[in-house]
């Protein structure tokens, strides 16, 4: 009886977290029931399995890449191409089934490029997958059977053989089996970083001499995982070609490589769930941003200059540094500097927006709309002095004020974490 009772509590914690992702997911389509939503939900799961497929080899390896898209573009392209063979009648695979195939392309290929390149590391190894990257991009363009050119190849999901009688049509049919293969991949993923395999490749990544004379190759546990990686994001390509019924060359460009590298870091390598807050944000940004304004580029490369100077560890790295702060109870402690450094934060962010919008305005937009613009619901026009005057003064501010209240928000937190008996926190990798 004691022992069952003490064993609850533990089984609770380890499958609590992911019975409330399962829960979400199912929940979210009654929360935001929209078809923009559902659209954007999709893209969420696809961009959390691409991006968990890419921080294996960055945050668990240690291994940068700039050709991941590659695994990601051939799996759809493969998953493409299978849609249309099924269609015709010639397979008899359902729809749910499809993502394996991209994945089945994915991991053939990791196979094949992985042999090759992980037999480098480092600076060698991030060399060979951009070439390898650009090298199967200018292929897309060339080889038009199987790439579709320019256009690119098409498919139709309804189509296909009936799953308990879903076709597949509507995009909230589509959403729960996307949602269905996310959670799926999540797990094995995560699976995969708690085998004695995924520890190793921590220890390679940290110190790959020091793993070697233990007695590990560590040219085949980047192999492995290189493999294990394709795998994943070429399930990421099948749901894409699912979701779009389209793959293209763009899908397999380096632009596609450097999305994913900016989810992962944004959203923190040191920690399984750091990539996943960074897919969410990054849809959520390419989606509503792009609508907003015509230089949301320009915001992108700004965020992720900021979190390469000042979070170093990401988004999921600033929720760790504060869970020292919670599990002591002085979390509340700190919330009067924040609140304090919100102020030079929001005039620094309104002055660095002003000048942003007033400077692609006046490039860009005036010689067909005219210097007559509107921001934050007041009309100016962009050419005029006082504008540029107003945020500059803004932008200066902010940083004038920021620096004198920094002292500040580092006396809270050094005092917020006396308790602990800790010094200034930074995420632990453990676990990444």
């Amino acid at each position: 009886m004691m022992s069952s009772a003490m064993t609850e509590p533990s089984m609770l914690r380890r499958y609590g977290i992911w019975i409330a992702v399962a829960v979400v997911m199912l929940i979210m389509p009654k929360v935001f029931t929209s078809g923009a939503a559902l659209t954007t939900m999709c893209l969420m799961g696809i961009m959390i399995i691409f991006s968990l497929s890419y921080n294996m080899l960055l945050g668990q390896t240690g291994m940068l890449s700039f050709g991941h898209a590659v695994y990601y573009g051939l799996g759809g392209f493969l998953a493409v191409h299978g849609m249309n063979t099924i269609a015709a009648g010639k397979l008899p695979i359902p729809l749910v089934l499809v993502p394996l195939i991209g994945g089945a392309m994915g991991l053939i290929f990791g196979i094949i490029f992985g042999s090759v390149s992980t037999r480098r590391a480092g600076t060698a190894f991030a060399m060979i997958s951009l070439g390898l990257g650009e090298l199967i991009a200018s292929m897309s363009l060339i080889l038009r059977g199987f790439f579709g050119g320019e256009g690119g190849v098409t498919a139709n999901r309804t189509k296909m053989l009936r799953f308990f009688d879903f076709n597949f049509g509507p995009q909230i049919q589509v959403y729960f089996l996307i949602a269905f293969w996310c959670f799926i991949c999540i797990a094995a993923m995560y699976a995969y970083t708690r085998t004695p395999l995924g520890r190793m490749c921590n220890a390679v990544r940290e110190n790959p001499e020091r793993a070697e004379f233990v007695g590990y190759s560590t040219q085949m546990v980047r192999f492995i995982t290189f493999c294990a990686s394709g795998f994943f994001a070429g399930i990421a390509g099948g749901l894409a070609a699912i979701n779009f019924e389209l793959m293209n060359a763009v899908n397999i460009s380096g632009a596609q490589s450097g999305v994913v590298l900016l989810m992962a870091y944004i959203g923190g390598v040191g920690l399984f769930f750091g990539p996943i807050l960074g897919a969410v944000l990054v849809v959520l940004l390419q989606v509503f941003l792009s609508d907003l304004t015509g230089a949301w580029l320009l915001y992108f490369g700004l965020l992720f200059i900021s979190m390469v100077m000042f979070a170093p560890y990401g988004i999921s790295g600033l929720i760790a540094m504060h869970l020292p702060l919670l599990h002591n109870r002085t979390l509340l402690q700190v919330m009067p500097a924040y609140g304090l450094m919100a102020i030079p934060a929001s005039l620094g962010f309104l002055g660095l927006v002003t000048l942003i919008e007033t400077a692609h305005h006046q490039l860009v937009k005036t010689a067909t709309d005219g210097p007559a613009m509107k921001l934050f619901g007041i009309a100016y026009h962009s050419n005029a002095v006082t504008p540029w005057a107003i945020a500059l003064g803004l932008l200066a501010g902010g940083l004038l004020l920021g620096r004198r209240f920094a002292p500040t928000l580092l006396r809270a937190w050094g005092e917020a974490m006396q308790p602990s008996g800790s010094g200034a926190a930074t995420p632990a990798r453990k676990g990444a």
